[in-house]
């Protein structure tokens, strides 16, 4: 080979590194970007306070994706759904398939209803008055954590 031949890379090695930037770009456009987290601390009625972990759901498409698909949630994580004014709020567990208990809460922190979801089931699950917030934990884990109607939630979440 003389010096002046050009060196050519074969033509499957450029299809495969094409195909590779085209899918790695694809895939990154697709994947959801991390959602927005804070640690809300509920105030108990004998003053104690219990910690969770929250994701935060506060745009249309956030809260009707919820937690769907998801296969686990571990106990002290959550999902605070945010809505922009009281409301009577409706929840179902539609392509959810991990039990969930849901905190309805008003506007000043006060939980207004504790309910528990089954998984996939389509029945409407609703507050008893309008409220700005929703909670969703792991089925059970307001009851360990000794958290009931009338506990304040203190929600404070920067933009």
């Amino acid at each position: 080979m003389n010096s002046n031949s050009k060196k050519f890379l074969p033509r499957s090695f450029v299809v495969f590194i094409f195909f590779l930037l085209v899918f790695n770009t694809g895939f990154a456009a697709c994947s959801p970007q991390k959602q927005k987290t804070a640690v809300l601390n509920i105030e108990r009625e004998n003053a104690a306070v219990a910690e969770i972990t929250v994701e935060i759901a506060r745009t249309d498409e956030e809260r009707s994706k919820g937690l769907m698909y998801r296969k686990d949630l571990p106990d002290g994580q959550g999902m605070l759904f945010i809505f922009e004014r009281d409301q009577q709020l409706s929840f179902w567990m539609k392509n959810t398939i991990i039990p969930l208990s849901i905190a309805f809460i008003a506007s000043n922190g006060h939980i207004v209803d504790i309910k528990d979801m089954r998984p996939r089931d389509l029945t409407s699950i609703q507050s008893s008055i309008p409220v700005r917030y929703a909670l969703e934990v792991p089925q059970g884990w307001f009851q360990r954590v000794n958290v009931r109607h009338g506990d304040v939630v203190k929600i404070t979440i920067n933009n």
